[in-house]
């Protein structure tokens, strides 16, 4: 099984969850492929970020939507709609656990891969 992380990136954050309040969200498009099978995942995690340094995840406040699973390999263009809609499928997402994500405040640069 190859996990492969599309996308990911920092956003400052709003969520309190488990009595924790949570300012930062690490946001993720995941392509999980093995034998002839792909499966896209969206996901978003809030964690604390108390200070400058603090980007020690807590897998609790964690949301993840399947956006494709099925028959098939990586495709750049499945990939490129998927990125091109990850704002309103994590939005939506952040919303069942009363969290937020500030796009206009990353926190790091996105990787891609």
């Amino acid at each position: 099984m190859k996990v492969t992380d599309v996308y990911k990136q920092y956003f400052s954050g709003d969520c309190e969850f488990n009595g924790v309040l949570r300012r930062g969200a690490v946001v993720t498009l995941t392509a999980t492929s093995d034998a002839g099978e792909i499966t896209y995942e969206a996901g978003v995690s809030f964690f604390p970020h108390r200070d400058d340094e603090d980007y020690g995840i807590s897998y609790d406040a964690a949301v993840q939507e399947v956006l494709y699973s099925g028959k098939g390999r990586r495709s750049k263009k499945r990939e490129k709609a998927y990125l091109a809609d990850l704002r309103n499928v994590i939005d939506s997402a952040a919303e069942k656990i009363g969290g937020r994500v500030f796009w206009d405040r990353p926190l790091r640069d996105a990787q891609f891969g």
